[in-house]
This record gives C-alpha cells, structure tokens and sequence, in this order.
C-alpha cells in the first residue's frame, strides 16, 4: 500500500509531466501554425492598383476612378530583369492571376473612319427670298410663322401699293387705246413687278382694278425668316421671308486641321441622328471651304442628302461617319495598346520567358479600332493589350523611355462636345462629348465640373466646343474651353 506522502509525491511529478507534455505540443503547433500563416500570406495581394493608373493604390478590391476594377498585386509578383534596363519579369501564375493578354503587331490595309457632328442646313441652290418690287402696305398676311408648309401657288401676302395701282390704270387706259405697242409695254411693266399671268389676263378681261395684289409661294417648301406682319410698310429692299425647299438638304461639318488631308471630294459619307435610332442616310461630300477657321483651326465640309420624306429639319444635328479607308498595308495594333503622352508614345512589348518592356513608337494614321506604327515595332512581335498600364508603369521606372509627364500628373484628355445643359449656380455642365482614342473611350453623356477661372456666361445650350479636362480623385473637371477666352467670372 501507497503511503500518503509518496501519493502527493507522485501525483505532482505527473502534473509537471503533463504540463511539460502540453507546452511542447503548444509550441509545436503554433510555430507550425505561423509557417502556414507565412506561406499563405505569399497568395495574399500587398495591395490593388487601378488598370490605367499605377500610382492609384488602394488597401482592398474596388474601382479605380476611371470605373474599373482594382487589379492585384503580390509579393515578387514583378521584379526587374537582368536582361536590360526597363525589362521586368513575371512569373507564369501571376501573368494568369493579373489577366495579361498579348496580341500580335500585324500588316494590312488600315481602315480609318472619322466621327464628327453635322449641322442639318437648308439646300441654299434651293431657297427662295421673298422680296416686294415696289413700296407699300401690308394688308393681309397668309402665312402665320417660320417653319410653316407652302405649296407652290399658295397665297403668301396681300399688298397695297400706290404704284401697283398706277401701273393697273396705265394697263387698261393702253388696253382702251387699242395702240398694241403701248398695251405690250404696259404689260410687261406690271409682270415685271411680279404680277401674275392669271391677274394680268384678269384684269384685262374686267378692267377693274384691285387695291391689293395678292403674291403667291414660287415653289414648295416650308417658311423661314418671316419678318413682316400684317400693317408693315415694306421697300424692294425688305426681305419678307424666305421659302426653303427640303425635298434636298445640306449637312455641314467641321474637321480638324489635322484630318483635312483625309478629306476628299466625292467621299462617301453616312448621317445617323439620335432622334432616327434605325435610321442611315448616306451621302458623298459634294463641297469643302476653302477657308480654315482661324480661332478653332477647323474646315468646314458640305453633304447634300436627299430627303424626300421630311425626316431632316434645318438645325437639327447628328453624327456623320466619313470612311478615309487605304489599300496599303500597314503596320499597326489596336488602339487601346497605345499608351499616349503629350509628346510621345509607348508601347508595352511581351518577351520570352515572362518577360516584358515599354518601348517608344511612332504612330501614324489612328483608325477606328487600330493605329498605324511608322517606326518601333515589327510585325509578328507581340504587345500587351490587357495590364498594359501596370506594366508600363514597372517598366517605365528603369527603362531609357522614362514618361514625359510627370508621375503624379493627373489623367487629362482634348476632345470635342456638345451643351446640353448649363448649371451656373454649382459650375457643372452636362456635356455630349466625342470618342478619346488615347483611353479608347466612345462617345459618352458626362457631367462635368468647370474650373473657377473660367467663365460660364459666353456659353449657350446646343454649342459644340472644344475642351480640356482632367481626372481627380473621380471627378472630371475641365480646365480649359479652346473655343472661347479663359476669364475671370464678374
């Protein structure tokens, strides 16, 4: 039998036993546990990047302020090469988790298609300016307001005039001569004042005369630039109105200085309006100005399209699509490929082995989904056209085609706009802008902020102008109008 002091003896060196037992199990465990940690945290990203801009870096997934989505970036995932300055290295599992895509310089014909808005315009070969040929009054007008239809022989006014009535009595005292000489004259006095066939025959078959003559539309059409109303005195040289025919209209664009020798007569065009969704009209430029506007260094260029169902209305406006198409192969890559500065451009050339590099091209013509490459690349080499702004930015921090901008230089575009409101109170304006080739961005409705320097008051709704604005921190704010003087608002 176990006395009761060897008992307590025992039972304490089996409590140290087991706690000795224990803690060595704990340490085991948690040192084995901080080697998993540490291991894992290797799959676990240092942080997100926007796509488009490298120095955008957040702690968690998002959207970058361009709308797009953060991309990872791990531990090691991108280090520098030994293969040359700006050569950086990425290992296979990371080019998977980042979504870097490549796609081949190719040679061929280089479609180019140019975008600008176009202003619908009356046909001028086609519009009629209403004129009297004598002084007078205006007793009764048939026409209520500008843009109403006329027919051809509808009555346009009624005129009371001193001299209309001297030359009815001088035609009828020749007719009751029977002198055939001064009967003729007398005649083709009055269809000199623009007088009827049907009221000279009228009136000499009556001879009584009118103390009004009503004129009637030369042509059909609708009414533009209605300047009279009935009681007004009118000269030879008032311009009563004008009849517009539509059955054919003029459409007028601008281009840029630089797209002008793109531009050629006889090049076919096509007109589609947000108001006709499904509908195209397709015309040829019939005229181009001779003149360059000197204050936006713009050319104006004519369309005529036919529009026998009235669908086009003068001052309505749309987009007009001008195919500049050329049949030599040309080197070229997609357009989004291209990274653009203000004074050069780059882009990201995919190496062997995971390997990657930003190098400075060349471009030429910019079509609508490629840009020509003059010098820089070969056909068959391969560019970066997914994560090309991360992997410019490595690139860039030790390559000898440094950035020209600086880097903390905020996103900036120029590009062309339609007014479509104007909120004065909180400086903002909602503007129809055209497509920015360098983002490869198409057209878009934005809300824009307006720089405090800039003044509001010479702008108007439905203007188009020329614009530059830059992004920060996700809103776009425009820093200066090209098409009118930067003032201080009074």
């Amino acid at each position: 039998m176990m006395t009761t002091q060897k008992k307590k003896v025992f039972l304490f060196f089996l409590i140290l036993s087991i706690g000795f037992i224990a803690g060595t199990l704990i340490a085991q465990f948690k040192d084995n546990s901080e080697k998993n940690n540490t291991k894992m945290d290797k799959t676990v990203p240092l942080y997100w990047v926007a796509p488009m801009d490298a120095n955008y870096k957040r702690n968690k997934p998002g959207l970058s302020p361009m709308g797009m989505d953060l991309v990872p970036v791990y531990d090691n995932a991108i280090v520098e090469s030994n293969a040359g300055p700006g050569v950086v290295k990425i290992s296979p599992i990371v080019i998977n988790n980042l979504g870097v895509r490549t796609v081949p310089v190719i040679l061929k014909p280089l479609v180019q298609t140019l975008n600008v808005f176009g202003t619908v315009k009356y046909n001028e070969n086609r519009l009629v300016h209403i004129h009297p040929r004598v002084e007078g009054w205006i007793e009764t007008l048939h026409v209520s307001a500008s843009g109403d239809p006329i027919k051809k022989g509808d009555p346009l006014y009624e005129l009371y005039s001193p001299e209309l009535v001297n030359a009815q009595q001088e035609f009828i005292s020749e007719q009751n001569s029977n002198q055939g000489n001064l009967s003729a004259a007398s005649e083709i006095r009055l269809r000199a004042l623009n007088i009827s066939k049907e009221f000279i025959k009228k009136l000499k078959y009556t001879k009584k005369i009118h103390q009004t003559i009503t004129f009637y539309a030369p042509q059909n059409g609708v009414i533009d630039h209605l300047n009279i109303r009935e009681g007004f005195f009118v000269k030879p040289d008032t311009t009563l109105m004008s009849v517009g025919n539509l059955d054919k209209v003029w459409i007028e664009a601008e281009i840029f200085e630089k797209q002008v020798r793109y531009v050629k007569l006889n090049q076919t065009v096509t007109f589609t309006m947000d108001y006709f969704p499904a509908k195209e009209w397709t015309g040829k430029i019939d005229y181009i100005y001779p003149e360059l506007n000197v204050e936006n260094r713009t050319l104006r260029i004519r369309i005529e399209l036919e529009n026998s169902n009235y669908l086009l209305q003068p001052n309505m406006y749309g987009n007009i699509n001008i195919n500049v198409g050329n049949d030599q192969p040309r080197l070229q890559v997609p357009n989004h490929t291209v990274i653009r500065t203000e004074n050069k451009n780059r882009v990201v050339v995919a190496l062997d082995n995971g390997e990657f590099k930003s190098i400075e091209v060349k471009t030429g013509i910019v079509g609508h989904t490629y840009t020509e490459i003059i010098t820089g690349l070969s056909e068959h080499e391969q560019v970066v056209e997914k994560g090309v702004f991360l992997l410019d930015s490595e690139s860039s921090k030790e390559s000898d085609f440094k950035r020209m901008s600086h880097p903390l230089e905020l996103p900036s575009a120029t590009v062309n706009g339609l007014i479509k409101r104007i909120d004065l109170k909180n400086r903002k304006l909602f503007i129809a802008r055209e497509e920015i080739e360098k983002w490869n961005r198409d057209k878009a409705d934005i809300l824009f902020s307006v720089d405090k320097h800039i003044s509001l008051k010479s702008l108007k709704l439905g203007e188009h102008i020329n614009f530059t604005f830059v992004i920060k921190n996700g809103d776009f704010i425009i820093k200066k109008i090209n098409n009118h003087p930067i003032k201080k608002d009074h």
